[in-house]
């Protein structure tokens, strides 16, 4: 039997609250479902600029990027937060299901480099932390609130790193210390259930590769290239030339969408979005989680199928879909009129 880590016990029972009908005003969730790998050595840099989507070597010291890492097809092995924390270290979040066989390509290129890749989820306890009182329980608690979308800012009590949404951070902790810090926090915020997080995540329209998604999309179905998670000018890099041709041939034919669905159960990632008249399959989840009075969902579907009336999730006797808005629908529009970036 596996030992329960006594940190994660803890921080277990401080956020096992139940998920409540409205969002408090300013709310701190453990973002338990994702692991760390760690990637160090003097290659670092170098390594990761040609295994990633994104631009590793603009980033500042410390600083972060959305991204993801394909493979030669240009389908997404893994969707990450990336944090630079030096000029040779760096730190990547992503789901818990993908991170072992993520680790393991990685490790298949990192055997040329000078520089090691482990899995350091132990290491740190990540929060995400949004709300009124956002920018004033950071300062409670010794940190200093990041002014843009993915600066980062840090000191010994950890960093911390501004997120896509209205005063949302995501805050990395060393886990020696970490309670002490959420201590703090929690003074002016409410400890939620992951699904808060997740909710707010889907209305900002961040989707998450897990293992039913893996492989599964390219970036651009993700929509990431809206959030600087890819480069098309910083050269090659596993899956360039796929992604690269299909940015500027424009034949992007599959997209991802905000779904709402009544019920309060989510549905699986990987769960098929189909058209209930035929059967046919036109997408499949990213991502949901239980919202106020509906589920809310982040599909990636057949462009043309968003206009349909007749969404089902799972089958043609499945729930009905309603499509919603994503906040940056006018912008991504702009952008496939206007592929090159």
């Amino acid at each position: 039997m596996t030992a329960i880590n006594p940190l994660d016990q803890t921080l277990s029972e401080r956020f096992a609250v139940s998920d409540v009908d409205e969002l408090p005003a300013t709310g701190i969730t453990w973002l338990s479902h994702e692991g760390i790998l760690a990637v160090s050595g003097a290659d670092a840099n170098r390594f990761l600029q040609g295994q990633l989507t994104c631009d590793v070597s603009v980033l500042p010291d410390p600083g972060s990027t959305l991204g993801a890492r394909c493979n030669p097809k240009g389908r997404i092995q893994s969707s990450f937060r990336l944090l630079r924390l030096t000029a040779d270290a760096y730190l990547l979040a992503m789901h818990k299901e993908v991170l072992e066989a993520q680790s393991a390509d990685l490790g298949k290129y990192a055997v040329f480099f000078k520089t090691s890749i482990k899995d350091a989820s132990s290491d740190w306890v990540r929060v995400g932390l949004w709300g009124d009182a956002a920018e004033a329980a950071l300062r409670k608690a010794g940190l200093i609130p990041p002014e843009n979308i993915d600066e980062v800012t840090s000191c010994a009590t950890g960093s911390v790193v501004r997120v896509p949404g209205l005063h949302r951070f995501e805050i990395w902790l060393p886990s020696e210390s970490a309670v002490n810090t959420l201590d703090q926090l929690q003074t002016l915020a409410t400890p939620t259930a992951l699904n808060a997080w997740q909710l707010l995540q889907i209305r900002n329209g961040l989707g998450e590769v897990s293992a039913a998604t893996r492989e599964s999309f390219i970036p651009q179905m993700l929509n990431m290239q809206l959030f600087d998670a890819v480069s098309f000018r910083k050269g090659c890099y596993t899956g360039q030339e796929i992604v690269a041709r299909m940015q500027y041939l424009g034949k992007l034919k599959r997209r991802m969408f905000r779904l709402l669905v009544d019920g309060q159960q989510p549905l699986p990632a990987g769960t098929l979005v189909v058209n209930r008249e035929n059967g046919q399959t036109l997408g499949e989840v990213v991502s949901s989680a239980r919202g106020n009075a509906q589920v809310e969902i982040l599909a990636v579907l057949q462009k043309d199928a968003a206009q349909l009336l007749q969404l089902a999730a799972g089958d043609s006797n499945g729930p009905s879909l309603a499509v919603a808005d994503l906040p940056y629908d006018t912008q991504l529009v702009a952008s496939e009129d206007d592929p090159v970036n």
